[in-house]
This record gives structure tokens, C-alpha cells and sequence, in this order.
């Protein structure tokens, strides 16, 4: 499958150095090979979540990517609605700690002078707001994991947080005219399927791949790995 590679680039005085960060939203147990390579130059993955797909029978690569990307490349996961409502979710995520993988399920840490967060999906009913109210207080420059992009609009956005990762829309599955057709969440026509919004808060992945079971077929809409670098302030603007 396609994939374009997007970059975006940050400057803030709150980053005390230059890092790459690989972006991978959506992989839904698709294989990954082709991505390893670029995974390994990068300083850190972060996944914004559906590494697995709940409507495969057999996520043979989600489960082999637990094994094998944590060795190449430190691995940031915050769990999307897939991995929510997966038949063996308690055990993925255990398999995923315990690989070595970063979960961030409502909480965040420290990795080379920035703080990483991830707010987790919920099955139903809003997000951990008290996570968000936390990582507003944070000092060092804040990354926040957050799926779905109606969570950042109705959530997140206006908060103190630098920046923000979302997935889930898949690009709108069919773009016209730059707009996407539909996504999960936010319906026909949705406004936040990929791209650069709310004056440069947050970015919202096309995602790696289609999933298993697309009702909408992708058309002008390639899988995308977005690599996001951060950058020392050194005057100008903070965002490109």
C-alpha cells in the first residue's frame, strides 16, 4: 500500500534539543516491514493508536510488531478505539508493556527533555479530563496522544498543551476539493481528517492503512507516516 511521508517541524524554547519522531497512527495489523528502516533514524515512535484491527481474526503483524519495533526504536503507545474494544485488549497491552513499549493510557513521561502524553479511548463516555487538567501543568514542552479528533475539539483544544497527535479519521476515506467525505465520530463531510489545525495545536494523521473492514474505499487519500521534528528555539516562528 502507498504510504506518503509527511514532515512537520516545531520550534519552541521549551525543546532543549533536535529530535525526529516517527508518527504512526492506525497500522490496524497491517505489515510493517517497509516502515522499518525509516523507523530506525527516527529518536522515538509514537503511536496515537488501532495498532490492532478488532475485526481480524488474526493480528499476526500487530502482535509481531510488539516484538520487534521496541528493538530498533524506543516505542510511545496510547491505545485507540480498536485496541479498547479488542477480544484480547487486557493481554495486548500487557504483551505490549512487556516488550518494552510505552503505554500511556491517561498519564505521560519524560523522554529527552519533552513530555509525552497519551489520553486513552474510552468505550463510552467522555475522557479522563483529569489526565488533561494534570499534563496542562507540566513545564517541559507537552506532545499529547489523542485518537480521535472530535475528543481534541471538544476536549483538548484551548487547553495548555503544546501540541497534539490525532488518528482515527483516516483522511476522510475519499477526499474532494482538500475535504474529507466521512469519518468515524464526526460524520459526512467532517472537518478534522488530516493535516494542520487550530493554528498549528495539532495534526491529524490520514493513518497507515485502510483497516480490514472499509466501508469507504480510499480515492485521492494516500496512508501517510508523518515524521515530526522538534526543534531549539532560536527566533522566528515556532511552527512550520
Amino acid at each position: 500500500m502507498k504510504r506518503v511521508v509527511t514532515e512537520h517541524t516545531i520550534r519552541s524554547e521549551k525543546i532543549p534539543e533536535q529530535l525526529t519522531l516517527a508518527v504512526a497512527s492506525d497500522l490496524h495489523s497491517a505489515p510493517f516491514e517497509d516502515l522499518l528502516e525509516q523507523f530506525a533514524v527516527c529518536d522515538a515512535l509514537l503511536m496515537p493508536g488501532d495498532l490492532v484491527d478488532r475485526h481480524r481474526k488474526d493480528n499476526t503483524n500487530a502482535e509481531r510488531f510488539l516484538r520487534e519495533v521496541p528493538r530498533i526504536v524506543p516505542v510511545f503507545f496510547s491505545p485507540g478505539n480498536h485496541e479498547i474494544k479488542y477480544r484480547d485488549a487486557d493481554g495486548f497491552l500487557a504483551r505490549a508493556a512487556e516488550n518494552g513499549i510505552t503505554l500511556l493510557q491517561d498519564k505521560s513521561c519524560l523522554f529527552r527533555g519533552i513530555r509525552i502524553g497519551g489520553l486513552s479511548s474510552k468505550k463510552k463516555g467522555p475522557p479522563d479530563t483529569g489526565f488533561l487538567d494534570r499534563l496542562e501543568k507540566e513545564k517541559e514542552f507537552r506532545v499529547l496522544l489523542c485518537h480521535h479528533p472530535e475528543i481534541y475539539r471538544d476536549y483538548v483544544r484551548g487547553r495548555e498543551i503544546d501540541f497534539t497527535l490525532c488518528g482515527h479519521a483516516h483522511g476522510g476515506q475519499i477526499q474532494l476539493f482538500g475535504r474529507g467525505l466521512y469519518a468515524p465520530g464526526q460524520g459526512l463531510f467532517p472537518k478534522l481528517t488530516h493535516g494542520i489545525h487550530d493554528n498549528g495545536r495539532v495534526m491529524i494523521s490520514r493513518g497507515m492503512t485502510n483497516g480490514a473492514k472499509p466501508r469507504i474505499p480510499r480515492i485521492n487519500n494516500p496512508c501517510e507516516l508523518i515524521l515530526l521534528k522538534l526543534e531549539p528555539q532560536e527566533g522566528g516562528k515556532k511552527n512550520e
